[in-house]
């Protein structure tokens, strides 16, 4: 890394692109992305599997791993290795049909790792996993 640039711990901006993540994730809404934030279970990462870099919820149940896309025409994938978490969505921007912007906490109140809460002017949204 060059002096003053980015580190690979820093967040970054992406571009969402298809309708895979619809109705949590538009096509062409901007994302946050913390690759230091640690993924919990119903957290939305981005992460490199099957040779494909992809925005999916991350659910854990009995053990398992698996990839849930927003959109139920999409298969949800068991997560096995190998696979690389790029990092946790912790805000989105969507401009249409007007300008919102939401961001994601996943802990409660004490402090311990949940599903994420939605904040959108600083006010709890409905949980963006129920």
């Amino acid at each position: 890394m060059s002096e003053g640039g980015c580190t690979s711990k820093e967040p970054y901006a992406l571009q969402v692109l298809g309708t895979s993540m619809e109705p949590e994730f538009m096509d062409g809404t901007v994302i946050i992305v913390d690759p230091g934030y640690p993924p919990c279970d119903g957290a939305f990462v981005v992460i490199d599997f099957q040779n494909e870099t992809m925005l999916r919820q991350i659910v854990m149940h009995e053990g398992r791993k698996f990839l849930r896309p927003a959109n139920e025409a999409y298969p949800t994938t068991e997560l096995t290795e190998p696979y690389s978490v790029r990092g946790v969505v912790i805000q989105q921007s969507r401009r249409r049909p007007h300008r919102q912007v939401i961001h994601y906490d996943y802990h409660d109140a004490n402090g311990a790792p949940c599903g994420p809460v939605r904040y959108e002017r600083g006010k709890p949204l409905v949980s963006a996993n129920g």
